[in-house]
């Protein structure tokens, strides 16, 4: 998969860093205290903004306006100040104008070339382009009004929890985004049809699965349209006091 830093220019790719598979499916065995402390340390972001954005006229829904940012800048910085490393950003349809935006922050370009086949095919592009053995935020462009202590708690539970391994954020019973899965989710992930959601992998997880709740109602604020988009963000503004 080709892929660059945010702030390149050229056609120079720049290769992700291999790293070990992840012990914790090496042969059904158990890893041990220090393992899993150092894994628990270790949290990447997948930010997904590789859609069309047809119901915004094909406008980049990763551009739209949130205050002084737009959505994909804001997301990246949330994601790099709770450090989160590395921090890859999947384009495809709109890939110009997002690369652009994200000039200057330490962030990894991802082409999903085959975005058009459905979400799961550039969730799977972005996966490919990270170690290994980072567990993984998932967090899609169309959310961009998380607050950054959602994204705290998301990390701080993951390492507390060491059985859990799909962390789901729920704000007033029902579950959002961002999410974040285990480097043990990676596989089934990358195994699934690309026109296949990624949450019909929650079955057969079951009690790994995790749920809590949140006072963050950005988690459900998922812009599909401008409409949803204005009222979400009057909202947002109105909570943050801006």
């Amino acid at each position: 998969m080709r892929h660059r830093e945010a702030g390149e220019t050229g056609s120079q790719a720049v290769l992700a860093a291999p790293g070990a598979r992840d012990s914790r499916l090496t042969s059904g065995r158990r890893v041990g205290d220090a393992e899993l402390e150092r894994s628990a340390m270790a949290n990447a972001a997948l930010i997904l903004a590789a859609g069309a954005s047809s119901r915004f006229g094909g406008s980049p829904k990763a551009l739209l306006p949130v205050d002084e940012r737009t959505a994909v800048r804001r997301i990246a910085e949330v994601a790099l100040a709770e450090g989160a490393s590395p921090v890859v950003v999947v384009i495809g349809a709109l890939r110009g104008p997002i690369a652009h935006e994200l000039r200057g922050l330490p962030v990894e370009l991802v082409e999903a070339e085959n975005w058009y086949e459905g979400r799961t095919a550039s969730i799977q592009a972005g996966v490919r382009a990270l170690p290994e053995e980072h567990d993984l935020l998932f967090w899609p462009v169309d959310h961009p009004f998380v607050t950054e202590r959602t994204v705290g708690t998301l990390f701080a539970l993951k390492e507390r929890d060491l059985l859990g391994t799909w962390f789901i954020p729920t704000y007033q019973g029902r579950g959002g985004h961002p999410v974040l899965w285990r480097a043990c989710v990676r596989t089934a992930l990358l195994e699934l049809r690309t026109d296949a959601p990624v949450r019909s992998l929650l079955p057969e997880l079951g009690p790994q699965v995790r749920r809590f709740s949140v006072d963050d109602p950005g988690v459900l604020e998922n812009v599909d349209d401008p409409e949803q988009f204005r009222a979400a963000h009057q909202a947002w503004r109105a909570r943050e006091g801006v």
